[in-house]
């Protein structure tokens, strides 16, 4: 059996489940909208955002995030609190491909939803205080800023399935997200390792100015970001495998 139909599968849970497919919307609108809404009240005034333009511009990113990660949790943290992974792995018995087509779908998703929000982010920079992307590495933090998306998802995706359980997946990566990483990145003696954590490495590729504190350089977080995401892929993979549904 190819992947066409798993993918084809996932696509129509995703389309005929609300809680799915309003999710990414709110996703793009929490990010594009907080952003245009603190771009327009401060961005002329404070200088948090201006000193370096990424700051600004995906200001609203610390809130869509979060639930860019609930998107990854409810691709398949919904079927485990619904009983319905024993009737999908009974349509799709290779466990290998069944996760290959949440992890394709969740990718996909999350690639659109990385694009929309850094157009939509970009849209509102621009026609609040100007937009200006002449300065080294701004290319490189807009690319960054799109794949960052579908990192996210994917690695919450499959801690959820390591997890198997969508009520454990969100009462502890969705707050550790919002708050959870930030505040360990305040505390001295942590900050060093905290800046290893993947959300802390990735958004550390959508800045331009250097951190002297952070260890490694901005494309190096998102590689890092990266082998986060790979790494619990096949965790996940592996507890698919290992456990009954």
């Amino acid at each position: 059996m190819s992947t066409t139909y798993p993918l084809r599968a996932e696509w129509a849970k995703f389309t005929t489940l609300r809680s799915l497919w309003t999710t990414p919307l709110l996703a793009v609108a929490l990010s594009a909208g907080i952003t245009a809404a603190a771009q327009f009240a401060y961005g002329s005034t404070d200088t948090s955002l201006t000193e370096d333009p990424m700051e600004g511009l995906y200001y609203g990113l610390n809130f869509g995030q979060v639930a860019v990660a609930c998107l990854g949790i409810l691709l398949i943290g919904q079927e485990y609190a619904s009983g319905t992974l024993a009737t999908s792995l009974a349509a799709v018995p290779d466990r290998l491909r069944f996760y290959r087509g949440k992890l394709l779908l969740g990718a996909g998703l999350g690639l659109v939803v990385g694009l929309l929000t850094v157009g939509g982010q970009l849209a509102a920079t621009a026609a609040s205080v100007g937009l200006d992307l002449s300065a080294p590495g701004s290319l490189r933090a807009l690319a960054a800023g799109v794949l960052y998306h579908p990192l996210l998802l994917v690695l919450c995706l499959s801690l959820t399935t390591v997890l198997r359980s969508q009520t454990a997946a969100l009462g502890l990566l969705s707050p550790m997200l919002f708050l959870g990483t930030t505040v360990l990145s305040a505390i001295p003696g942590v900050r060093e390792a905290a800046q290893f954590l993947p959300d802390r490495a990735g958004l550390y590729a959508l800045r331009l100015h250097d951190d002297p504190g952070v260890h490694y350089g901005h494309g190096t977080g998102l590689v890092l970001m990266a082998a986060w995401t790979a790494v619990a892929v096949l965790a996940g993979l592996r507890t698919l495998r290992r456990r009954d549904a």
